[in-house]
């Protein structure tokens, strides 16, 4: 059997991928021991994310070298923006948060640094290297929800949140954006394989930041 490039991908970070696992915020979403402070926290921060998320993902639509990668990947862009505007909102009906507030509250740290990577990345080097930088945020997300969904959350709102990203649904647009990474990534060389794997660990380390993020409710210190 072939060993493709998003198997050597995966590979690369099994040990960050554990830690993610291991990871309190995570822990707390399944047995319901999560304070509710963190989870807003966490919840702004990613509609804020997921609004710089789609922009990567835009611009890599336009770099793209096949109709197919083009419209597979505006229609995940307009899809992060979908998910944004119908999941976060629900949440912050139930916080009690406007759309006002959310807009007015300030990127943390991470949120600051991961988006302002990953958009550099869409920008920047080749496209698989711009896949590769956005790959993470899709794969941990699904592989996340299905573990979580195996566990279970005594909290409704929680248990709303895995089944998001658990679903059946999740994981079709996740294995489309798998397909186009093997197919960008068929005839790079060593040298720009080796770059891909660099972006691929850097924005899988950030993915284990945003929960440490949300976990800590991260704020500046100057």
């Amino acid at each position: 059997m072939t060993d493709t490039l998003t198997a050597r991908l995966w590979r690369s970070i099994e040990p960050i991928y554990a830690a993610i696992l291991e990871h309190p915020f995570l822990a707390g979403l399944t047995d319901g021991s999560l304070p509710r402070d963190s989870f807003r926290f966490y919840v702004v921060q990613d509609a804020h994310y997921l609004r710089e998320y789609a922009k990567a993902l835009a611009v890599l639509a336009g770099r793209a070298h096949t109709e197919d990668a083009v419209l597979t990947l505006s229609r995940h862009a307009a899809g992060a923006i979908e998910v944004e505007r119908s999941l976060h909102d629900s949440f912050f009906r139930d916080f009690g948060l406007s759309p006002a507030e959310v807009a007015a509250t300030p990127l943390a740290p991470t949120t600051v640094a991961y988006t302002s990577y990953l958009l550099a990345a869409a920008h920047g080097g080749s496209f698989a290297e711009g896949m590769a930088a956005v790959l993470p945020c899709y794969w941990i997300y699904r592989d996340v929800g299905q573990e979580l969904l195996r566990r279970g959350s005594p909290d409704p709102l929680y248990q709303r949140w895995i089944a998001t990203y658990g679903g059946e649904e999740f994981a079709i647009v996740v294995g489309e954006a798998l397909a186009l990474m093997d197919t960008a990534g068929a005839d790079i060389g060593d040298a720009e394989r080796a770059r891909v794997e660099q972006r691929f660990v850097t924005t899988s380390r950030y993915e284990w930041l945003f929960w440490e993020m949300g976990w800590r409710q991260e704020a500046w210190q100057v």
